[in-house]
C-alpha cells in the first residue's frame, strides 16, 4: 500500500471542486479510452474500429483509444501499431510486463485528457452505455464513475460460474471492507484526471484488483462514484483464470483492510469542497458532519458503557468501588478515544494520536470525577448500597459524562479544521504589472484553484 508522495512530484492539498468541463474549448481530447490487451491480435483491429466509429458517430467531444499493450507474444503490438497509423484518434503503448492495474497506471499518468476511461477489448458491455459512463465526470457531478451488471435493470448474459463468483466477491466486498458500490470489475469505468493523479499513487496492486482498490480509496475518501447499469454478455474466450484471480483479489482485500484499520492511507488528499463553490464548505450557524458524528459517537459509546460495565463487574470482585469505577473506565476511555478519532472524527493515520489520548485521558479525567463523586454522594446516602444500586447510578452518571465527553471531543480534541480561520490573501506583484495582484496565501504548489482542466 503506497502511503507516500512518488518521487519526482510535489506534495498536494486537498482536491479543488468539481467543475463542468468547457464546451469546445481547443486543446487535448476530453476523453481518453484505454484498452488493455494481451495476446489479442484476433479480435483487436475488429474491437478498435467498432469503437472508434461508436465514439465518432456519438461523442459529442474529442476522444481519444489507447491501445495499452501487456507484453504481447503474438502480433498484437503490430496490429496496435498499424491501428495507430491508420486512425488519427488511436494510439498505442506497449508495456514489458503484464498486469490490467500495471497498463492503466502507465496510460491514466501520462495522459493529458481531463476524463480517463477503460474498457475491455471483448467489448462485452454494451457501448451505448459509454456516455452516460462519462456524462457525470464531464458535468462535474462524480468523481469517478462504473459501469454495473449487478443492479436491477441491467441485463447480463453469462454462465452460472462466473455469476456466482461476481456475487460472492461483492458480497466479500461489502462485509469487510464495508463497500457500497455493486460492481467492483465489470470492465467499464472513468475517473477524472485529477482525482486520478491523487488516487494512483495510493493503489499498490498492478493486476486485476487494480480495480477494487481503487474504488475503496476513493469511496472511503468521500468521492461520489457513479454507477451505470449496463447491458453485458460473456465472452466464452475470455483468458482470465479465475481462481487464481480470485485468491489475488482476496489477498488484496486483506492488505487494504489492514492498512485502512490502522489509518495508514492519506486520504486526506482527496478531500473534496462541499458544493461547486469551495465556501459551501462551511455554513454559518450549521455544524458540519454533526449529524453523523453523533450516531457515530454513540454506537460507539454504547459498546465503551458495556464494556466498561463488564470491567466494572470484573474488577469489583476484587477491589472496592473506586478502584474498580478508575480501572475501568481507564481501560475503556483508551478505546473509546481511538474509536471515536477513527470512526466519529475521521481522523487517520499516526499523526498526532499521542496528543489525542493525552487530551483523551483529561476528558477521563473530568468522567472520573463525576462518577466517582457519584458513588461517594451514594455512599453518604446510603451507606452500604446494593451492587445493582451502584451500577444504576452509574450509568446515570456516565451518560451525563457522555455528553460532556461529545461536547469536548468535538470542540478540543478533535476540532473540525475547516471551521478555523481562513489565512487572509497575499498580495503578490504579478511580472510587468503596475499594481498587486491577490493570490490565496492557502495555495499548495502545483494546484490552482479550479484544477487542471
Amino acid at each position: 500500500m503506497r502511503t507516500d508522495t512518488p518521487a519526482g512530484t510535489t506534495a498536494m492539498g486537498t482536491l479543488p471542486a468539481r467543475e463542468h468541463l468547457p464546451v469546445g474549448a481547443a486543446g487535448p481530447p476530453v476523453l481518453d479510452v484505454v484498452i488493455p490487451v494481451f495476446n489479442e491480435e484476433k479480435d483487436l483491429e475488429r474491437c478498435v474500429r467498432r469503437l472508434h466509429d461508436h465514439l465518432a458517430g456519438t461523442f459529442p467531444y474529442g476522444f481519444r483509444i489507447t491501445v495499452a499493450d501487456n507484453a504481447s507474444t503474438d502480433r498484437t503490438p503490430l496490429v496496435a501499431v498499424a491501428l495507430a497509423a491508420s486512425v488519427p484518434e488511436v494510439r498505442s503503448l506497449r508495456l514489458e510486463q503484464k498486469g490490467r492495474g500495471r497498463a492503466l497506471r502507465a496510460v491514466w499518468a501520462a495522459s493529458d485528457a481531463p476524463v480517463l476511461a477503460y474498457m475491455d477489448v471483448d467489448l462485452s458491455t454494451d457501448l451505448n452505455a459509454l456516455l452516460p459512463l462519462v456524462a457525470p465526470l464531464i458535468s462535474g457531478h462524480s468523481d469517478l464513475a462504473i459501469g454495473s451488471r449487478l443492479t436491477r435493470s441491467s441485463r447480463v448474459v453469462r454462465g452460472a460460474k462466473r455469476e456466482f463468483v461476481s456475487r460472492t466477491y461483492n458480497l466479500i466486498l461489502r462485509g469487510s471492507l464495508a463497500a457500497r458500490f455493486s460492481d467492483a470489475q465489470c470492465g467499464f469505468k472513468a475517473i477524472r484526471r485529477e482525482v486520478a493523479e491523487r488516487l494512483l499513487p495510493m493503489v499498490e496492486d498492478t493486476g486485476w484488483f487494480f480495480d477494487t482498490e481503487l474504488l475503496v480509496l476513493a469511496e472511503r475518501a468521500g468521492l461520489r462514484i457513479h454507477e451505470v447499469p449496463v447491458d453485458w454478455v460473456d465472452d466464452p474466450d475470455s483468458t482470465v483464470h479465475i481462481v487464481r484471480t480470485a485468491v489475488d483479489d482476496l489477498k488484496g482485500v486483506l492488505r487494504v483492510g489492514r492498512a485502512l484499520a490502522v489509518g495508514a492511507l492519506p486520504l486526506d488528499r482527496l478531500a473534496r469542497p462541499f458544493g461547486d463553490d469551495p465556501r459551501d464548505g462551511r455554513i454559518d450557524g450549521v455544524p458540519g458532519g454533526l449529524a453523523r458524528q453523533l450516531v457515530g459517537f454513540c454506537a460507539v459509546g454504547a459498546l465503551s458503557t458495556l464494556c466498561y460495565l463488564l470491567l466494572y463487574s470484573v474488577f469489583r470482585a476484587g477491589a472496592g468501588p473506586q478502584t474498580a469505577n478508575a480501572a475501568a473506565l481507564l481501560l475503556s476511555a483508551v478505546a473509546n478515544t481511538a474509536a471515536n478519532r477513527r470512526l466519529t472524527f475521521g481522523v487517520r493515520g499516526r499523526e498526532r494520536v499521542v496528543r489525542h489520548q493525552a487530551q483523551g485521558l483529561v476528558v477521563f479525567g473530568i468522567g472520573l470525577a463525576l462518577t466517582s463523586g457519584s458513588l461517594a454522594a451514594l455512599d453518604a446516602a446510603a451507606g452500604s448500597p446494593s451492587h445493582g444500586t451502584e451500577l444504576a447510578v452509574l450509568v446515570v452518571a456516565n451518560l451525563a459524562a457522555t455528553v460532556l465527553r461529545f461536547l469536548l471531543f468535538r470542540a478540543w480534541v478533535f476540532p473540525d479544521r475547516r471551521a478555523l480561520p481562513r489565512p487572509r490573501p497575499t498580495s503578490v506583484m504579478a511580472p510587468d504589472a503596475p499594481t498587486p495582484v491577490t493570490a490565496p496565501a492557502a495555495r499548495t504548489a502545483g494546484t490552482t484553484t479550479g484544477g487542471r482542466r
